[in-house]
């Protein structure tokens, strides 16, 4: 790792915890091609990205429910049942966050997450206390890759971005902090150094 990087900033869901929505729905719907269409086309990802930029569960599900009756049951569980999306820790990444602050590394974390689900994995997982601090999506009203979050992460924690790396798995997050001046790595490249 550069000399010069003080501060590791990791997001969460792809790069720390396994999160996806098949882990529900794989037990919900009896075949596979039916809950692709649910997820492709009525609870879709754009849709929980709302969810995470800071709109409610409630009302994010009955504006599906009122355009979809036919599946009420199976867009309410996507929050009633939240937690069974969330499979576990990626324990290879968790490790090497370990090392990291074990080495004096300030450890913080940049997430696009809903505020109404991050307390389950505050609660679910205790290496999410080793950070020196976190910025949740949901919490702000700002997602990645919005250049202003990454700001509010610096300005909050007083960090200088050239001593800052953040890890993500999706290039257009990676992007938005290399506008602010952050170096980058992309998660599924965290093998490699």
């Amino acid at each position: 790792m550069d000399k010069n990087i003080k501060n590791v900033i990791f997001d969460f869901g792809g790069v720390l915890l396994d999160w996806n929505p098949r882990y529900l729905y794989r037990n919900y719907f009896e075949k596979e091609d039916e809950m692709e269409y649910f997820l492709r086309n009525i609870c879709t990802d754009e849709w929980n990205v709302r969810q995470d930029g800071g709109r409610s569960f409630a009302e994010g599900i009955a504006e599906l429910q009122q355009l979809y009756p036919e599946y009420d049951e199976a867009i309410r569980i996507y929050f009633d049942r939240w937690g069974e999306m969330l499979k576990g820790e990626i324990k290879k990444n968790v490790e090497w966050l370990r090392q990291l602050k074990s080495e004096g590394y300030g450890i913080y974390g940049l997430t696009n997450w809903s505020a109404e689900t991050i307390p389950q994995a505050y609660t679910r997982f205790e290496f999410l206390q080793l950070f020196d601090g976190i910025v949740v999506s949901g919490e702000e009203h700002l997602l990645k890759p919005d250049e202003r979050i990454y700001r509010v992460l610096l300005d909050r924690y007083h960090l200088i971005p050239e001593d800052c790396l953040f890890i993500d798995d999706n290039e257009k997050n990676l992007e938005g902090a290399r506008k602010v001046g952050i170096s980058t790595l992309n998660a599924n490249l965290i093998d490699s150094i």
